[in-house]
Formats: structure tokens, sequence, C-alpha cells
């Protein structure tokens, strides 16, 4: 269960991150909100890791997390911010994704 969490605490991290660039994008009313749901959702995947380092390795859980989030905003930005998608950049989010399951194997 606690992979799970770990899992949904990275997702809220690409949220957040996605709603840092919304808020960018947007103006007035509708930037406060999307730095709303920033908030929101930082603070859900804070609290979901804070959560899974009382029984996950904190280095595994922090590298898997940040692992999450990193692969996910890059995808956040190729599909919804209309980012660049070459060659070496997919290339080192595959070495990225491999790793994060690597520790995923390798922890007990």
């Amino acid at each position: 269960m606690n992979w799970v969490l770990l899992i949904i605490a990275g997702l809220f991290e690409v949220a957040f991150a996605a709603c840092l660039g919304k808020a960018k994008e947007a103006t007035g009313t509708e930037s406060t909100y999307w730095y709303i749901g920033f908030l929101v959702c930082l603070g859900i995947s804070m609290g979901l890791l804070l959560k899974v380092t009382q029984h996950l390795p904190i280095g595994t859980a922090y590298a898997v997390w940040t692992g999450i989030g990193a692969v996910g905003t890059v995808l956040v930005g190729i599909f919804i911010f209309k980012e660049p998608a070459t060659f070496w950049r997919l290339f080192f989010i595959t070495t990225l994704i491999i790793s994060i399951v690597g520790l995923k194997v390798v922890s007990h």
C-alpha cells in the first residue's frame, strides 16, 4: 500500500508543477485558482510522502517521488505545454524510468 501512496504522491507532484505552468499562462482570477491548485496539490503530495517515509527508506521514497515528478512533468510539458520531444530528452526520461523501476525492485 505504501508504494501505491508513493505513486499517488508523485502524481500530485506532477499536478502541482502543471498548476505552476498553467498559472504562468493565466491572468487575473484564473491565475489565482491555479496557484490555489498548486498549494492543494503540494500539500497532498508532501503529506503522502511524509506518510510513506514512515515505512519505506527515505532515500528510496524520495528518489522515486522526485523521479515520478520529473518524468510526469516532462510528459505534461510535452503534451500540454507543447515543449519539444527530442531524442535525447526522451532517451534520458527513459533511463530515469528504468532507474525508478530498479529502485522499486531492489527495495525491501
